[in-house]
């Protein structure tokens, strides 16, 4: 049974005001999670390494979204040199060979062997932190010496424990995390072309 009009817009005003909650909550307890975040991912790139970037489902998007803002850009008023950054959730024809031949949960692991080198940095982007493959290319990351770091949701979940740096949405709601998270990707990329080019 459909929704009545009241009820639809009564639905919407609640998810409005818990997204509006739940920014004040990240701007009030998580900017300088945020700030750290981005000055580490710009020494990394200002020190001539890459950033990889990886992520499942809407997460996998949102990788993809982030690194494009680097080798692009994020505002088309400032022309810039391109960023070095790779999503790894891109290239389906790896993807499926990954997962076909060593399973699904070393799809970012393997790519993380081929692709990271000492003093890159792991990117992992996550509303749960428990995914495997995002596990198994952490260990990988950490044994490559890579940096590895995180947007993450709810309690962070199993990957806080491998990370150096992180930025975690305190929520349980998915489309809320990954609301956030997109606002993330804007500020630390902002906060990035700052640091770097002034």
């Amino acid at each position: 049974m459909s929704l009545k009009p009241e009820e639809r817009i009564s639905f919407l005003k609640k998810s409005a005001d818990d997204a509006i909650s739940l920014r004040r909550t990240l701007i009030e307890d998580h900017l300088k999670s945020i700030s750290d975040l981005a000055a580490r991912m710009a020494a990394v790139i200002g020190g001539g390494r890459k950033i990889l970037v990886c992520g499942n489902g809407g997460s996998a998007a949102d990788s993809s979204h982030l690194v494009t803002e680097l080798v692009v850009r994020l505002a088309a008023s400032r022309n810039r040199t391109a960023l070095p950054a790779i999503s790894l959730a891109a290239d389906s024809a790896v993807l499926t060979a990954s997962a076909n031949d060593f399973g699904f949960d070393q799809v970012f692991a393997r790519q993380v062997e081929a692709l990271g080198g000492a003093g890159d940095m792991l990117l992992l982007l996550s509303t749960s932190g428990k995914s495997s493959n995002l596990l198994r290319a952490a260990e990988t990351a950490i044994k490559r010496k890579l940096v590895v770091c995180a947007l993450l949701g709810a309690d962070g979940g199993d990957l806080l424990e491998f990370v150096e740096e992180s930025v975690i949405v305190p929520s349980d709601s998915t489309q809320r995390i990954q609301e956030e998270q997109k606002f993330i990707i804007h500020a630390l990329v902002e906060l990035i072309e700052s640091d770097l080019f002034g």
